[in-house]
């Protein structure tokens, strides 16, 4: 990760440096919000397997999923735990891989004008109440310092990648945190 910039982080939060990030185009103005799940191994819950794959870590002897992924290099702005725990992994200025092939509005690379939120979950599993929280809390906060993400910018990696990607799964109440944001906001 090398920039010029400061980093742009989210107050209060913990930064685990992703090698897996690179510079925005220099005409990039950040007004898309990718809210996406993961949980490693899947189902699973806490540990370190997600902290391991976006640090390039994971060690593929660990968990017979793992030696599927363990090459895999991808990462996330946020990771809200199960708790409403934050970890940022790439500064917001920088194009952090979490898209992958992608298209919001008829604009294709999303990672390029994006920020992407991971929730530890599954398709499975309801999230759980300190994570909407967490988020609306990062939602807010990132609505003030950009300002092009608007309610209407607020998207699934499913919506973005469809027939690809199903996150973050039908368990994802968007109208509850529709209304935690809007209270938020005023």
């Amino acid at each position: 990760m090398e920039t010029d910039q400061i980093p742009v982080l989210l107050p209060g939060t913990e930064f685990h440096p992703s090698p897996n990030c690179d510079p925005r185009p220099a005409d990039a103005v950040i007004d898309l919000l990718v809210i996406h799940s993961i949980s490693l191994p899947p189902g699973g819950y806490g540990g370190t397997g997600i902290d391991d794959l976006f640090l390039n870590r994971l060690d593929p002897d660990a968990h017979p999923f793992f030696a599927t992924i363990h090459t895999l290099k991808v990462s996330s702005h946020l990771l809200i735990g199960r708790n409403g725990s934050i970890i940022q992994y790439v500064p917001f200025e920088m194009r952090a891989w979490h898209a992958g092939a992608s298209n919001f509005c008829g604009r294709g690379c999303c990672n390029d004008f994006s920020i992407g939120i991971e929730l530890e979950g599954c398709d499975e599993d309801p999230y759980t109440d300190a994570q909407y929280l967490a988020l609306v809390r990062a939602t807010h906060w990132l609505m003030q310092r950009y300002p092009g993400i608007r309610e209407t910018r607020i998207t699934s990696h499913s919506a973005i990648a469809p027939g690809r990607k199903t996150d973050p799964g039908p368990h994802f109440d968007w109208r509850r945190y529709r209304k935690l944001l809007h209270a938020l906001n005023g």
